[in-house]
Formats: structure tokens, sequence, C-alpha cells
């Protein structure tokens, strides 16, 4: 099957799109809110979050443009849900400071992104490489998650 040439000039839409996300979850820091918290023994250093967060939008603006180029309608659709709910958690987290409800937003979108790796890997040999772009962030997904449950739990 012969692929179809990508457009880089694409890209940047998918990496601008990261960064209104990434950009939108800046708007609510942890604050004291947070510092009062039991939080996890596991927790990594605060300038962790903003390095890795850095990389995994990178990671996913790539795999997103690959499956507009490549996938299908449904790999399309996933990816823009997973985006809107990741955009998400900041928000109802920091900003509302809902942990629980924040816990279900992660859980919705650690099974959005794990779905779209079983896709990745499922289809065209074009688009195992978003799978691989995305798994880091399914890793990162589920330190959070746990991460997230902890507050739960312990306060």
């Amino acid at each position: 099957m012969a692929q179809t040439k990508l457009d880089w000039r694409l890209l940047p839409v998918f990496i601008v799109a990261c960064l209104v996300v990434s950009g939108f979850g800046g708007l609510f820091q942890p604050g004291e809110w947070y510092q009062g918290l039991n939080q996890a023994p596991w927790t990594p250093p605060s300038i962790t979050f903003p390095i890795v967060w850095g990389i995994l939008y990178l990671f996913i603006a790539v795999a997103g443009w690959l499956i507009f180029a490549r996938g299908n309608r449904n790999m399309r659709l996933l990816w823009v849900a997973q985006l809107l709910v990741n955009a998400s958690w900041s928000w109802v987290f920091f900003g509302m400071h809902q942990p629980l409800i924040a816990l279900i937003d992660i859980s919705i979108l650690t099974l959005l992104v794990a779905t779209l790796i079983w896709l990745s890997f499922r289809s065209q040999p074009a688009l195992i490489v978003t799978g691989w772009l995305l798994t880091p962030y399914l890793v990162w997904l589920l330190i959070a998650s746990s991460l997230n449950a902890y507050v739960v739990i312990y306060n």
C-alpha cells in the first residue's frame, strides 16, 4: 500500500494545539492547596512536571500529525478527545480542587490513549511509530493516576 506523502507544513498546527492545551493547564498551578495535601511518597520534584510534559506534548503533536495524515476517522476523533480530556485535568484538580473528579478524568484519558496506542499498533505500518510516540505518555499517565489516586485516598 502506497503511503501518502507527509505535509510538514501541517506539523506546526499540531504543535500549536498542544501548546494551547499546555498553556491552559499552566493557568492552574498547584499552590498552597496542593502543598497542604498528603502527597504520595513517590511524587517527583516539581521541576519534573514541566520537563516531562514538554517532551510528551511534542510526542503527542507528532503523533496527532501522523494520525491526521494516515489514520482513520476513529483515530482522529480519539486524538482530539484525548487532547480535550487532557486539557481539563489541571482545571479540575488544581483549579476546582476536585481530586476525585480529576481521577475520573485521568482514568478516561488513560483509556483513550491506551486505545489510540492499540489502534496504532493494529493499523498500517506507517502508524506503528504513533504507538511508540504515545507509549511514554501512557506510562506518565499511569504514574500521574497513581499520584492522583493517593491524594483521593489519603486526604
